[in-house]
């Protein structure tokens, strides 16, 4: 497996299934062309916008599932069937499609446990071995999220500054490495933001 971040804004993403499931998948896709096919449709999914095909799965040939599939960037079997499930991503790879499976033989495709700041996005799997471990992991992410964010702000505003300064290219490097491993800047961009990038000129930009 390779981690990569793709843009999916307008690619195709179907979901088979319109449980639990198929809804926390679908999170993922709001931004995206979704249709999720499926007998009936969650509470929860039905609030995420996408296109909406009412069908029961069992009796699907596979013309129809193809004809769903054709043209998708990504496919999804969110079913509690995992023959099902498997039958569609036998389909997908004949088709050459990218598939990724809830429940059943693996895709090859992972949707990792996300944290998304406004600067930022981490993902954290742990290739099926403890789905309970990843989503710990972007707990105890969480819990400063914010405090990343204003990192990361900092650092712009840093680098920015250091490049109108004198300072060689490893000397600015050294710079941002020091300021991201300040244990007292950390605390002042948990305690008290404003007064971080004051501590930041007063120590580094002297």
């Amino acid at each position: 497996m390779i981690p990569l971040i793709i843009d999916f804004s307008g690619k195709k993403v179907v979901i088979f299934g319109g449980g639990e499931v198929a809804a926390r998948k679908a999170e993922y896709f709001r931004d995206c062309d979704l249709v999720v096919i499926s007998r009936s449709f969650s509470e929860r999914l039905e609030a995420i916008p996408g296109g909406r095909h009412q069908m029961d799965l069992g009796k699907m040939t596979e013309e129809a599932i193809r004809t769903f599939i054709k043209g998708a960037f990504l496919v999804i079997a969110a079913t509690s069937d995992q023959s099902i499930n498997n039958h569609i991503g036998y389909q997908c790879r004949q088709e050459g499609v990218l598939f990724n499976n809830a429940a059943g033989d693996p895709g090859d495709v992972i949707l990792p446990a996300i944290l998304k700041g406004k600067n930022f996005l981490v993902a954290v799997e742990t290739y099926g071995r403890s789905p309970a471990f990843s989503r710990y992991l972007r707990s105890q992410l969480e819990s400063s999220r914010d405090s990343f964010d204003r990192m990361i702000e900092i650092q712009e505003r840093l680098r920015n500054a250091l490049k109108q300064s004198a300072w060689s290219q490893e000397e600015r490097r050294s710079i941002l490495r020091k300021v991201v491993s300040d244990p007292s800047i950390w605390n002042a961009l948990r305690d008290d933001p404003s007064a971080a990038w004051t501590l930041v000129e007063k120590r580094y930009l002297v």
